[in-house]
């Protein structure tokens, strides 16, 4: 489906890319896949799933191939439920066509919105968005089938954001389904994780995001050899392969690593150079992949932290979410980023030496 060029920018949807809610189809993750199916097709279907993994592997296109098997199959125990061997909903079917364009009255998404004052994304979810979604839970169904709201992403909830959609979360009406999208599940309210079912989804396989590249019209502009080099380097992530494909992505991989595997000694020098080099005009993508690398180092150091019970974990996890929410508000405000990209490697450096 082409995205209409008079439309607003989205925050959850990447340039030139297809939105999630526009694709039909789902590569990996079926057992996650199996896992919705069957609790649905159960009718003792778990009114609130936290859908968590690392960033561009799919989980707002499995988020939102749920909702549209939801609102085009209202019936958990219905046939056509039984009958099918996954979620997935045609193309052509007016579940799938509606929510394609948000026209559904019972599909509610709740992430950053366009802000016409500032003409540009807002640095997060605020709570006036959450109540918004809190009211479309306290009206009847439009279809009388389900409700579902999509949360992408999860993690761009302010606290008091937070807080309001917990409120429907604790005491959700009937055949009321969330769908939260989330990167860093662990920066999220514990009340929130609470309220859901977990389910985590693994990296894509190479050969898995690879088959994804191929679909998207980026694709086009890149030989076989580098879309197969970037899906080997993504480690899992089809948006990180297409930053790898941009601009040169795999030599500032190399660097990024460099610098990291160095900690906690910092190169001065190296330093000043990336920063310098992210701050240009056109840099977005770069920088975006700079972002992924060190979200990445963090990510495996709370994970191992977890497991031996690290006690600098809240420091590293409190760094985790400041250079994310930094990121964010470097995009959204136009900041920038050199500050960034030297302040963070010097944080990383201080948190190596403890």
């Amino acid at each position: 489906m082409t995205p209409d060029p008079d439309a607003l920018p989205e925050a959850d949807r990447r340039e030139g890319c297809p939105h999630p809610r526009e694709v039909s189809t789902l590569v990996g993750h079926g057992e996650a896949e199996q896992a919705l199916l069957s609790a649905y097709r159960s009718d003792r279907m778990h009114h609130a799933w936290l859908i968590s993994g690392p960033e561009g592997i799919g989980k707002a296109t499995l988020a939102y191939r749920m909702a549209r098997f939801a609102l085009a199959h209202p019936e958990p125990l219905g046939a056509d439920v039984a009958a099918a061997t996954s979620l997935f909903v045609p193309e052509e079917h007016p579940a799938a066509r509606r929510a394609a364009r948000l026209a559904h009255p019972d599909l509610f998404v709740l992430r950053r919105e366009w802000n016409p004052d500032r003409k540009a994304l807002g640095a997060e979810i605020r709570v006036q968005d959450a109540r918004r979604a809190v009211s479309f839970f306290g009206s009847t169904a439009g279809e009388g089938g389900w409700r579902v709201c999509v949360v992408d992403t999860a993690d761009d909830m302010n606290g008091a954001a937070a807080n309001a959609l917990l409120k429907v979360l604790e005491e959700p009406p009937a055949r009321a389904l969330f769908l939260l999208v989330s990167s860093t599940p662990r920066m999220l309210p514990a009340p929130v994780r609470s309220r859901c079912r977990a389910l985590r989804l693994a990296p894509l396989s190479a050969a898995e995001t690879l088959a994804v590249l191929q679909t998207l019209p980026e694709a086009e502009d890149h030989d076989s050899e580098a879309l197969s080099g970037a899906a080997e380097l993504a480690e899992g992530s089809v948006a990180r392969a297409l930053s790898l494909l941009a601009g040169d992505g795999v030599t500032l991989r190399r660097k990024v690593h460099d610098l990291l595997e160095r900690l906690p000694t910092v190169d001065v020098k190296a330093t000043h150079a990336l920063a310098e080099d992210l701050s240009k005009r056109g840099a977005e993508e770069r920088f975006a992949l700079f972002v992924a690398l060190i979200g990445d180092w963090l990510h495996d150091r709370v994970r191992a932290g977890a497991e031996v019970r690290e006690p600098r974990l809240a420091r590293v996890a409190e760094l985790w979410e400041k250079t994310a929410r930094a990121a964010r508000e470097i995009e959204v405000f136009n900041l920038d980023r050199r500050p960034f990209v030297i302040e963070t490697l010097t944080e990383l450096a201080g948190l190596s030496r403890r």
